[in-house]
């Protein structure tokens, strides 16, 4: 404050639109010009958070000229600014003092100008106390005739400080812009007090003439009035005790409003969301354990554990009358079936089927309504869910639960908490309704394509069901009797016009996606299909021509074009330094090849491929065991000290994270350093401790399966991972891959490499790669 003790000053300058700040008020102000978002960031740096608002003559001015903006304006103090998405910033500000330009100083960035500070001029024999109270008396009168809530204004308008109230009182009133500059502008503060007092007592005569020709909301001609229609449906609407009491009350302040006010159109849009919620409405839902299963398996191919999953709870629904709604999650990569499969469980049960996408939700009034002292307030989507599903027992997707955000409006994830919570969910609290509402009957699905993405609060309170991907079999199955009967009817055809044999689906399959799911393959069945129609319209015939279409090798190529990718193996031939590992990623299983080279350095390990910081360290904990492998085998690992070792995993553009690939890394280290070469037609997936244990790791299923995918018939595993695959792996992918569990690094060794004995029976003390015929 020492620099408002001048009697002049320089300040950035803000200049507003369709707003006049004033002295003693703190005010929400919205800044996104560019010079206004500089002015605010010279404040922040070269003046002490101090800035000088002023007020525009052109409110539609974007870049208001020196000679459109008033000279008199209000010194402020930046108390909170907060940076939106989109560049502009939220602050809130203390008007301090009133302020005149008396000149502006050079700059090409924001305003930047010379203040004089203007005190107010009290005038001596008035009572000014007497015009003190009245106001402050007629202002509350004002406040409550508009049934305006304004905690705490009461208290700060004090009868012995004429001006602050004023000034308080003035910024509060809705009247134009320019007389409130003019307010701002009279520096008499008994003039200014009593110019606020007669306009505060024409809005109070208003006010109070519109209470008195308009009472209880009375129509013309004898009509019910809105009042009488509100209390009829309060009577029939089934309400709970509790939310009835809050609809009278509610209903008694809607009577006391003047009826075309807007606080009339806030109550009567609150009392609609009351009336709207299906209370104590539930849907009749099917307990016909085999008509469930049956819709299960018309609507999905296989997924046999979540439909177990949903005729267990079935059952408990025959025996436990009163059993509470479930709350699952399944998690799996894109195009498994998660969002289709709740519609179906809905179906089954024959429940509403409600959806959210929670991809991208940052506010957290999204879930739980904005509170409604809010202009513009409105319920969360919870609630919006119940009205559109008209019962309270519906299914309720929650999609994309791992892709949730948060900012400075709050964590999504958290006001979850409460709705997802068994022992919480009975009393859960819209903030807009501020009333409790009972979930404990919702089925709730979420949907994540991996769970280590959810808040571990939040994924404690779920079952957690994996959705892996399907093998190229299923996909079969699939396509057959699912997408090409979907996409037939789509486009057109009968079931039976349109003949595509299983090879050609296979070809489609291996040659034309590389998926976990079956989204990718669906869309190329789809193109097939719009090309078939489009080539029986250009040859004119007529839909009634139409005949059964074959879909051959030849047509194939014309309508996909070439295949996308390569059936074949990775590697025809063994090499040293490379091996292939196995990933498990958001989109399904993958494959890793792990490339390692050596050259002249400091004895550094390199590490390319765009590797996260857990993979880095399964690198370091690789590196670490194969230095003390080679010391075990007696080699001399001096020589390393004049060499950097390289590791590299392509597709560099694609993030890697995770420890299952430390096996991967230290077969790639030690093939390099001992020269024997790794078996091409093996990969490979376990953490590793720098003993050489292998330790287990997630994703078997789906890792197996992308080494089928790409050709791969020999895959080594953890042994404590061997029973994922007894009990995940279909049969007919067991009877094609030969799976061998190790608890060892040196188990592993005496697999993968070409040559395992040479390890053993190494005489030389020198390196071998060390030779320079072997440098990259």
């Amino acid at each position: 404050m020492d620099r408002l003790n001048a009697k002049e000053l320089i300040l950035p300058l803000i200049p507003l639109r369709e707003l006049v700040a004033f002295p003693n008020v703190i005010v929400p102000i919205l800044v996104g010009r560019d010079k206004s978002v500089n002015a605010l960031k010279a404040s922040h740096a070269q003046y002490g958070s101090y800035i000088f608002l002023a007020a525009q003559k052109n409110q539609v001015s974007e870049a208001p000229a020196i000679e459109e903006i008033y000279e008199i304006g209000t010194i402020a103090k930046i108390e909170k600014s907060v940076e939106q998405n989109n560049g502009s910033f939220r602050l809130v500000v203390q008007g301090l003092k009133r302020g005149q330009i008396l000149r502006y100083s050079g700059s090409d960035d924001f305003y930047l100008v010379q203040l004089s500070i203007l005190e107010d001029v009290n005038e001596s024999g008035k009572d000014l106390l007497e015009l003190s109270r009245n106001l402050i008396a007629l202002f509350e009168e004002y406040i409550n005739l508009k049934r305006v809530r304004l905690p705490g204004i009461m208290t700060r308008l004090k009868p012995s400080q004429l001006a602050d109230a004023s000034d308080i009182i003035i910024s509060i009133i809705n009247i134009p812009l320019k007389i409130k500059q003019t307010l701002l502008e009279e520096l008499n503060s008994y003039n200014r007090s009593v110019r606020v007092f007669n306009i505060l007592k024409k809005e109070v005569l208003l006010l109070r003439s519109q209470r008195e020709l308009e009472p209880n909301l009375k129509r013309e001609d004898g009509q019910e009035s809105a009042y009488d229609d509100y209390k009829k449906k309060i009577a029939a609407g089934r309400l709970p005790e509790y939310v009835k009491v809050r609809a009278d009350e509610e209903l008694e302040r809607l009577a006391a409003m003047p009826p075309y006010s807007a606080e009339s159109t806030v109550s009567r849009y609150y009392l609609d969301w009351i009336l709207a919620i299906p209370w104590n409405k539930f849907k009749k839902e099917n307990k016909d354990i085999k008509r469930a299963a049956k819709i299960l398996d018309e609507d999905h191919y296989g997924l046999r554990k979540v439909k177990e999953r949903i005729l267990d709870y079935l059952a408990v629904r025959l025996l436990v009358k009163k059993a509470e709604g479930e709350i699952i999650c399944f998690v799996g990569p894109p195009g498994v079936g998660k969002s289709s499969l709740s519609k179906s469980i809905a179906r089954a049960l024959d429940r509403k089927f409600v959806r959210m996408s929670l991809g991208g939700v940052k506010d957290e009034a999204e879930i739980r309504g904005h509170r409604r002292t809010y202009i513009g307030s409105y319920p969360g989507q919870i609630i919006k869910g119940l009205k559109k599903a008209g019962s309270m027992n519906p299914v309720f997707l929650l999609d994309e639960i791992d892709k949730l955000n948060s900012d400075f409006r709050g964590d999504p994830a958290s006001a979850l908490l409460e709705a997802l919570d068994p022992e919480q969910n009975s009393e859960f609290v819209d903030h807009y309704l501020d009333l409790e509402i009972n979930l404990s009957q919702v089925f709730f699905i979420t949907t994540a394509n991996f769970s280590d993405a959810i808040p571990p609060a939040l994924l404690d309170r779920m079952e957690v069901i994996e959705l892996p991907g399907y093998t190229e079999r299923e996909k079969l199955q699939i396509a057959k009797f699912f997408l090409l009967k979907k996409q037939a009817e789509k486009n057109g055809f009968a079931v039976d016009e349109i003949q595509i044999s299983d090879d050609i689906l296979l070809k489609i399959i291996n040659d034309y996606t590389r998926e976990a799911g079956v989204r990718n393959l669906e869309r190329e069945i789809a193109v097939i299909m719009r090309k078939t129609a489009r080539t029986i319209i250009e040859q004119g015939k007529s839909i009634k021509d139409k005949k059964a279409i074959t879909i051959d090798q030849p047509l194939l190529r014309k309508y996909l074009g070439i295949p996308k990718f390569s059936s074949q193996k990775i590697f025809l031939n063994n090499e040293v330094g490379v091996a292939i590992g196995l990933a498990w990623t958001a989109a399904g299983g993958d494959i890793l090849m792990v490339e390692a080279r050596m050259l002249r350095g400091k004895g550094e390990l390199i590490l390319t491929g765009r590797l996260g910081e857990v993979m880095k360290e399964s690198s370091s904990a690789a590196f670490s065991y194969t230095k003390l492998k080679l010391f075990e085998l007696e080699m001399d690992t001096e020589g390393l000290k004049n060499y950097d070792i390289h590791l590299h995993i392509p597709e560099g553009a694609v993030p890697k994270e995770g420890p299952s690939a430390g096996v991967t890394l230290a077969v790639s280290l030690i093939s390099l350093l001992t020269g024997i070469a790794v078996k091409s037609d093996y990969a490979m997936t376990g953490e590793i401790t720098l003993r050489g244990k292998i330790l287990p790791v997630g994703g078997i299923k789906e890792k197996i399966i992308a080494a089928h995918r790409y050709g791969i018939k020999n895959i080594l595993i953890p042994s404590e991972n061997e029973k994922d695959f007894l009990e995940d792996i279909p049969d007919e992918l067991k009877n094609d891959i030969r799976i061998f569990p190790v608890h060892s690094m040196d188990e592993l060794l005496d697999i993968v490499l070409e040559n395992p004995i040479k390890i053993k029976n190494i005489q030389s003390k020198v390196i071998r790669p060390f030779q320079e015929a072997n440098l990259q």
